[in-house]
């Protein structure tokens, strides 16, 4: 039986019984514990069905019965019609009875998906289905970069419905960069307060002579993240606030200059950065700059609670050493903690605020570099720069999330053709994504109990807006959720030629949803950017 599921399921019965049928008698039947996916059905189905979806009694017909099982793993599921036209999906835990409710939605064709009814009393529904399902991975995730470009509130909550209609349950959330801080920090009103916005934009790769003369910016209030968190937390997402440092750091040098290190530089003299790449204005290695990301912290703890929040990325990625190397203060520290090089200073950082971190029941994840210089001890890793940062964590005993660049990021181009808008990057398409494979081969098998699991990382330089994210993200983003959450076979031996025919169905939920993805036959006329450079890379790219 064939429903053009995705990510496609563990199993799917072919017995030929009743089916469901969706209509104005339909009631919820909801055990505890599943409140969660009571209340999200009855707020998207009966929308877009123009359906009350009323409470109903156990032994009513046309119900769709929501219910828990501990033998079943905690994100997985089975969801099976009965006779009396209802159907049941018992979960393992409330996770994955939200994820058999997705597969209903989809189940119900791209109506589900809409906001309103178009087929005003029609029924609807389908025939008999007898599914078991349960996730490869427990991270399935998306990273979001909104400090290059700031995304408004209300785009970041639909991006958390879009990673659950796709069963995506991390949220990566990049809120500081060198050109923004997107986060209120009430103690450190400056971070938003100048932090927040930069004078103007380069458009286009950093070669561009394009400029945006508009001043760009915006943040987060704390109550917006507290509809953020709550919004992902609804719909069993985790997300993972990420304060990058101590590099990437140059609007937080701007609004708090005494953070910079003004032995070698005039930090007082820097703005919010206007242009892309990486900088070589980084945090100075004091106890002033630790006591102030203490307090950062501590704001950041309170806003995105355990339940949701147990990692907090700390960034840790392309943090130039010149400065440090010219600084006075940095080199006496170095001498004073016995360390040998820059390397180690860096690592001293991060490993402080791992410690902190643990201290409070947090756990550390942070870029591949952290592992230079020696890696903090409970520290977990996202695997950037290619697979070998992962195998490296790995085998050494720590936790990994395989996102190398080279495969997984979205902000690379999905075509080599010359209408792709701003292309930047190697050529990933839709079928390289689907057969990105995120444990690597001859990884031991006590190492590879250490991945758990894989996101695509959504860098937003070129992406000023809500649409041109939209089209680079997908379709991609579904060929990565379903090798995130389906046990598919090696690379090579992927049906991607059953995977592009599932995704025609799939298209119409995206259309349905009002995301502006690529479509195969390429770049609309107005998803086109003509003139403006970009930084493609030719040939296939390295596994490395």
């Amino acid at each position: 039986m064939d429903m053009d599921l995705i990510p496609a399921p563990v199993r799917v019965g072919d017995q030929g019984r009743c089916g469901f049928v969706l209509d104005p008698s339909t009631t919820i039947t909801a055990a505890p514990g599943t409140e969660t996916t009571e209340r999200w059905l009855r707020a998207t189905l009966g929308a877009a069905f123009g359906l009350s979806l009323a409470p109903g009694g156990e032994g009513a017909a046309r119900a769709i019965r929501l219910r828990t099982d501990p033998a079943l793993e905690p994100e997985g599921y089975r969801l099976t019609t009965q006779p009396d036209e209802s159907v049941v999906i018992t979960g393992g835990g409330p996770a994955g009875v939200f994820w058999g409710a997705q597969t209903l939605r989809q189940l119900l064709g791209p109506e589900a998906f809409r906001q309103a009814p178009v087929n005003d009393g029609a029924r609807t529904g389908f025939g008999f289905t007898d599914i078991e399902d349960g996730p490869r991975f427990p991270w399935r995730g998306m990273m979001l970069d909104v400090s290059r470009h700031f995304m408004p509130k209300t785009d970041v909550l639909r991006y958390l419905d879009l990673l659950a209609a796709h069963k995506l349950n991390v949220f990566h959330f990049h809120l500081t960069d060198d050109q923004g801080w997107r986060i209120e920090i009430k103690r450190y009103p400056r971070l938003t307060e100048a932090g927040s916005w930069r004078s103007r934009t380069k458009h286009g790769h950093r070669a561009s002579e394009l400029w945006d003369e508009t001043p760009h910016g915006g943040f987060y209030t704390q109550d917006d993240i507290r509809e953020i968190v709550a919004y992902a937390a609804a719909r069993h997402i985790r997300v993972v606030p990420e304060i990058d440092i101590p590099g990437h750091s140059q609007a937080t040098i701007t609004a708090y200059p005494e953070l910079g290190n003004t032995d070698v530089i005039d930090t007082t003299a820097l703005s919010v950065w206007d242009n892309w790449g990486v900088t070589p204005n980084v945090l100075a290695p004091t106890d002033t700059t630790l006591r102030f990301f203490e307090g950062v912290f501590e704001e950041l703890l309170e806003l995105f609670p355990a339940a949701t929040s147990p990692f907090v990325h700390v960034g840790g990625d392309e943090c130039p050493k010149d400065q440090w190397k010219q600084s006075p203060t940095a080199q006496a520290r170095i001498k004073e903690l016995g360390l040998a090089d820059e390397d180690e200073l860096q690592s001293w950082f991060i490993r402080h605020f791992d410690s902190w971190l643990t201290a409070r029941g947090r756990r550390l994840i942070g870029w591949d570099e952290i592992l230079e210089g020696g890696l903090a001890e409970g520290a977990a890793v996202s695997s950037w720069r290619g697979y070998a940062g992962g195998i490296a964590a790995a085998e050494a005993g720590h936790d990994v999330v395989m996102c190398p660049e080279q495969q997984v990021y979205l902000d690379h181009r999905q075509d080599g053709g010359p209408d792709e808008p701003m292309p930047i990057g190697y050529v990933r398409t839709l079928e390289d994504v689907y057969r990105f494979e995120p444990v690597p081969p001859g990884l031991s098998e006590e190492a590879a109990r250490h991945i758990l699991g894989t996101q695509a990382n959504v860098w937003t330089e070129v992406m000023q807006n809500r649409a041109r994210v939209d089209y680079q993200v997908f379709p991609r983003l579904a060929a990565l959720a379903e090798v995130a959450w389906s046990a598919l076979p090696a690379s090579e031996d992927r049906d991607f030629a059953g995977f592009e025919r599932r995704m025609a169905t799939h298209y119409a939920r995206l259309d349905a949803l009002g995301v502006d993805y690529r479509r195969p036959g390429g770049p609309l006329p107005w998803q086109r950017r003509p003139g403006i450079l970009g930084r493609p890379i030719e040939g296939a790219p390295p596994l490395v």
